[in-house]
């Protein structure tokens, strides 16, 4: 299996490929907005510079010399993290900082 840009585009075709970039900085906006919140509890934040930690060191689950493998351990790792980050987040929370980002558009 080969993680390529082709394989990303067939798999998710052109229009949901273009919907993922786009949307890609609001996604960076509300994670960084959330770790600066003083409402945002220490535990999510713990976890979410246990994501980036992963993300820069070395260290893997599967090494990346493992074609295709290695990099969707990373995928997986920033997917699921980041998707636990924002259960553990208050809803309210999430819920004004995503209406924040999308007014100042």
């Amino acid at each position: 299996m080969r993680l390529s840009s082709l394989t990303l585009l067939r798999n998710l075709g052109l229009r949901r490929v273009v919907q993922l970039v786009t949307h890609l900085p609001r996604f960076v906006k509300l994670f960084a907005r959330l770790a600066k919140d003083s409402r945002v509890a220490l535990g999510p934040k713990l976890l979410l510079a246990g994501i980036l930690t992963y993300l820069i060191f070395p260290i893997d689950l599967l090494p990346d010399f493992l074609v295709g493998l290695g990099q969707v351990d990373d995928l997986l790792v920033l997917f699921l993290g980041l998707k636990f980050f924002l259960r553990l987040c208050p809803k309210a929370v999430v819920q004004e900082h995503v209406r924040a980002i999308a007014a100042a558009k």
